[in-house]
């Protein structure tokens, strides 16, 4: 068993190790198992960075074993520089969650610990995945840990959200499917990631594989007009659900197209790259927009994301390392950003049992420390400088405006929106006079969350101010891939 399947299975382990834990009476055993089991996840995937070598693009860590012999399916895991930080990132925000929610759930602790574990350890398998049908297993089975989160610890109308999610992202990635079986009959008979991206391909084929694809990650991601099923799902989940879901499980979607639809469909990528360029300036400023207007911290944040991850689309398909580069450390920065917002919104939701914007008011008066950690994560979340949510949507206006100025400067009006809406919840929730009993009973926040938010505002900090281990990282496997995509398949 190699660093990979370590990385992927330990989580798993713990997981189900966790679930046989079945009484609430074992609460107390429970968590303390999830902490150990997400702190050995988590110390696992450390010695790929170490190992890590820079300056190329070829897999590293790679393990290969039959799966299905008669198929031709291989448990085939590999790494790059584009997926080594969403495998940390990933094990990181786990440990977070867990530790988050030490205190908070009382009702069925074990499993919900267990599904946390569980699911890190399947997104760890996505972006392992070198086999076309080991990454459908892993991408789909994510699914379901999540919809139980929702279903189970989320809020009155949590059956209809986890629902909607479910639904959403399965019709999505059934086209997804059959795209990967056509793959399989045109290769003859393999599932090989890597041999699918050198396929001679016609013109129309690449335009229906990659609408295909873009069926399953546009949904995942989420891109405008399929992003709706994101604030309700956000709405209902529970703290440490809308944390992983905004800070993980998004990504997967992005990460598909750079391992999938561009690679594999590069002439129907530069094709429709205009059409991607258009739903990805409308999510950052018609969702930006439409993030101003909600009276729901929880709805607010949630629509901020699908604004961010316009970023990301935007910068995937102006074709420069620039744009791609950025975008990717973007989806890193929007992972410590997005799953801080939402753990600080846990926060007040703990004590006061509302995410109405005008619940709150004055908020500083009586959580001075906790305060200093949202002021620091809503300044992220609008891009400052020196702060992780800065970097990459610098990165890609700096790619768009290379690719062509007014594709800049529309991107850049994202900045102005995303200060707007974000310093004037904080502004309403957390600054002037106390605004009513709820906020003057509040206290300030204890050591256990104080350790959550001061590890998310170091990544946060650390990142702003120091990118460069991230974009050395990635910087031989975007330039391979650009060149990639910059080839003509077709014959």
């Amino acid at each position: 068993m190699g660093l990979l399947s370590l990385a992927i299975w330990t989580p798993i382990v713990f997981g189900v190790v966790l679930l046989a834990l079945g009484r609430d009476e074992q609460a107390p055993m429970a968590r303390w198992v999830a902490l150990a089991g997400a702190l050995v996840s988590f110390l696992v995937t450390l010695p790929l960075y170490e190992g890590f070598k820079l300056g190329t693009a070829a897999m590293q860590f790679v393990e290969r074993a039959p799966w299905i012999a008669r198929f031709n399916v291989n448990y085939h895991l590999g790494l790059d520089g584009i997926s080594l930080w969403f495998v940390l990132l990933t094990a990181f925000i786990n440990l977070v969650v867990v530790i988050a929610g030490w205190e908070v759930i009382t009702r069925r602790v074990n499993q919900y610990m267990g599904a946390f574990l569980i699911l890190s350890g399947l997104m760890i398998g996505v972006f392992c995945a070198l086999d076309g049908l080991l990454f459908y297993v892993f991408f789909e089975a994510t699914l379901i840990p999540m919809y139980l989160i929702i279903g189970i610890w989320g809020g009155p109308n949590k059956i209809y959200a986890a629902f909607k999610f479910f639904l959403y992202t399965l019709l999505g990635s059934l086209l997804m499917l059959i795209a990967l079986i056509y793959l399989y009959t045109q290769s003859g008979g393999s599932f090989d990631v890597a041999f699918w991206h050198k396929l001679p391909l016609g013109g129309s084929v690449q335009t229906l594989l990659f609408f295909a694809f873009f069926a399953a990650f546009a949904v995942k991601v989420p891109m405008w007009p399929v992003h709706t099923w994101l604030p309700d799902v956000h709405v209902e989940a529970p703290t440490g659900g809308s944390a992983v879901l905004a800070a993980i499980m998004l990504k997967l979607g992005a990460y598909g197209f750079l391992r999938f639809a561009m690679p594999i469909a590069p002439d129907a990528a530069r094709e429709w790259a205009w059409f991607m360029v258009a739903l990805s300036l409308i999510a950052v400023v018609y969702v930006g927009l439409v993030a101003m207007v909600q009276q729901d911290m929880k709805k607010l944040v949630a629509y901020s994301s699908v604004a961010h991850m316009g970023f990301v689309t935007l910068g995937f398909f102006i074709f420069n390392n620039l744009g791609v580069s950025g975008a990717i450390v973007q989806m890193i920065a929007h992972g410590f950003v997005s799953a801080a917002m939402f753990l600080s919104i846990g926060v007040l939701y703990d004590r006061v049992h509302s995410r109405e914007i005008s619940s709150y008011g004055g908020v500083v008066n009586t959580m001075p420390r906790f305060t200093a950690f949202a002021l620091l994560f809503a300044m992220a979340n609008c891009g400052l400088p020196g702060t992780a949510g800065f970097v990459g949507e610098w990165m890609v206006i700096l790619g768009a405006v290379k690719a062509n100025f007014w594709l800049g400067a529309l991107a850049a009006s994202a900045l102005i929106f995303g200060a707007a809406y974000t310093l004037w919840m904080f502004k309403r929730v957390y600054l002037g006079p106390v605004a009513n009993d709820d906020v003057k009973g509040l206290v300030d926040i204890n050591s256990r969350e104080f350790l959550v938010l001061a590890l998310l505002a170091v990544a946060t900090i650390y990142m702003g101010v120091y990118p460069k281990p991230f974009t050395d990282v990635m910087d031989s496997s975007v330039t391979e891939l650009l060149k990639h995509v910059a080839q003509s398949k077709l014959r």
